[in-house]
């Protein structure tokens, strides 16, 4: 869990900062400030994506991974409901 919020993280704050480097260079050029950000953000967010790609995958596999594991348990708390399946033993 702690290695996906740490890609997770580090790729939220990748694209932030790629919305803002792009901000900046059209700030720059003479670009209105909010002008700039809202072009940033239709430029900069998708362009992240591929810029960051294989940070995208590690956020990707680990938010599949955890899924797969919500599933599962689930799916032994759906059976414990019905009597399926034994509860766990108590500590």
């Amino acid at each position: 869990m702690t290695r996906l919020r740490r890609d997770l993280t580090l790729y939220t704050l990748a694209r932030l900062g790629l919305v803002a480097v792009v901000t900046a260079v059209l700030v720059l050029f003479g670009v209105p400030l909010l002008v700039s950000l809202a072009v940033a953000i239709v430029v900069g967010l998708p362009l992240g994506i591929l810029v960051f790609r294989s940070l995208n995958r590690r956020v990707t596999a680990g938010l599949a991974e955890r899924g797969a594991q919500r599933e599962a348990h689930r799916a032994r708390l759906r059976a414990q409901l019905r009597g399926d399946e034994p509860p766990p033993d108590q500590p």
